[in-house]
């Protein structure tokens, strides 16, 4: 048990010197010395009882009561009450984590929905088990590209979300992969791996598919597939954040990728397939692993590819509550609360600069500060600026008409 003993001084200032720093404390010299845990200053134990109590009168002072027009990724969207009760049940308990082959069977047969359900919205052939989130699915995707065609540069839009393309540049770096990015579609694509478009794009744009010589990588929101025509490409990635899964903060989420057949086993991440046991009854498994980290080590496709399986259940639960009916209701919700919105702030002036857009649009303001203030001091979170006379704005089908009624008159 040696080696989970805590370190002595003498093996700290070894490690230290090995990596060329005296003192353990400079390994936190970029953070400022303000922004430093000094100490815990922790009081006195208190009874269970009395904790409660502290706890609630902490959490009263948080402002939960905001009308949300905030996108930019992540939406308010409506979730089912049953969701979270079903994803608890004893089914879907295992003591493996999901990266091994014995998973569940009720967690393998959710891996399994939750595939079949990403290629029926994307039309694609074949679909993993999800990725972290929509970023790290975009960077996995250019190294896929990069794999399958052996070229290292990659052509990607300026409107992609700008955290998605922090990932894609840490991603990149790391494998010597030249980026270029563009507004326009270049008209040679033959000397890269991949085009790489969001749809609706990060502004909320609803773009066609570019005319590429080479392959084309799609991030998409996924709700909006509940009406929009998925655009034809290679591979398609994006965020399940809108199917069941609350923002809390921005996280956890997951993302999907969804790919044509010839390209499966260069797909990171799980792939769940359905086979028979030995008394011929219907099983799951995790299939086609020999491109992953615990076979094929530093030759896998992604040995930084997690698989957010719980996730994943809320998203399957979501559509399969919702169904295709109730699924395609709240984009409709969403496309006409957010058009409507448009057409009242254009009746006060305010001018929406997308052509075509979903449920996401950006307003020209005369000053964005100004305007988030005064929408927040009417109880309304108004959205994200974008710049100085900017803003993103969303809505969705939690969005009501005195909701958008409210907006206007405080804008």
């Amino acid at each position: 048990m040696k080696n989970f003993l805590v370190h002595n001084d003498d093996v700290i200032k070894k490690m230290c010197t090995e990596i060329g720093i005296s003192d353990v404390k400079d390994l936190f010299k970029q953070i400022p010395e303000k922004a430093r845990m000094q100490s815990l200053e922790l009081s006195d134990a208190i009874s269970e009882m009395e904790t409660q109590k502290r706890i609630k009168s902490l959490a009263q002072k948080n402002k939960t009561d905001y009308i949300s027009f905030l996108g930019a990724g992540y939406y308010n969207k409506f979730i089912p009450a049953c969701i979270s009760q079903i994803a608890q049940r004893f089914e879907f308990n295992t003591a493996y984590t999901p990266y091994q082959p014995e998973i569940s069977q009720g967690t393998l047969q959710v891996m399994y929905e939750f595939q079949t359900m990403m290629c029926r919205l994307t039309n694609m052939d074949v679909a993993n088990a999800t990725v972290y989130d929509a970023a790290t699915a975009c960077a996995e995707a250019i190294l896929m590209a990069v794999r399958i065609k052996k070229i290292d540069k990659v052509l990607v839009s300026n409107a992609l979300n700008p955290e998605y393309k922090k990932v894609i540049e840490t991603y990149t770096h790391a494998n010597s992969i030249e980026i270029e990015w563009f507004d326009n579609t270049p008209e040679n694509t033959t000397d890269y791996s991949c085009v790489l478009i969001q749809t609706p794009d990060f502004y909320g744009e609803i773009l066609e598919a570019p005319q590429v010589d080479t392959l084309l990588v799609v991030c998409t929101d996924v709700s909006t597939l509940s009406i929009l025509k998925p655009v034809e490409c290679d591979i398609m990635v994006g965020d399940v954040q809108t199917l069941g899964i609350p923002v809390s903060f921005g996280g956890p989420s997951a993302g999907f990728m969804a790919c044509k057949e010839k390209y499966m086993r260069q797909l990171p991440g799980r792939l769940a397939g359905r086979t028979v046991d030995a008394d011929g009854n219907q099983a799951f498994t995790l299939t086609i692993q020999t491109r992953e980290q615990h076979i094929k080590r530093e030759k896998a496709t992604s040995n930084i590819c997690s698989n957010q399986a719980l996730i994943g259940l809320c998203a399957t639960l979501y559509l399969s509550v919702m169904g295709e009916k109730g699924f395609k209701q709240a984009g409709y919700l969403s496309a006409k609360q957010a058009h409507k919105l448009s057409e009242k702030l254009a009746e006060k002036g305010i001018k929406t600069l997308n052509k075509n857009f979903f449920n996401e649009f950006v307003i020209q303001v005369n000053n964005a500060d100004k305007t988030l203030a005064k929408l927040k001091s009417a109880g309304i979170i108004g959205g994200l600026k974008l710049d100085d006379n900017k803003i993103l704005v969303a809505a969705t089908e939690m969005i009501s008409d005195e909701d958008i009624d409210l907006y206007t008159e405080n804008i």
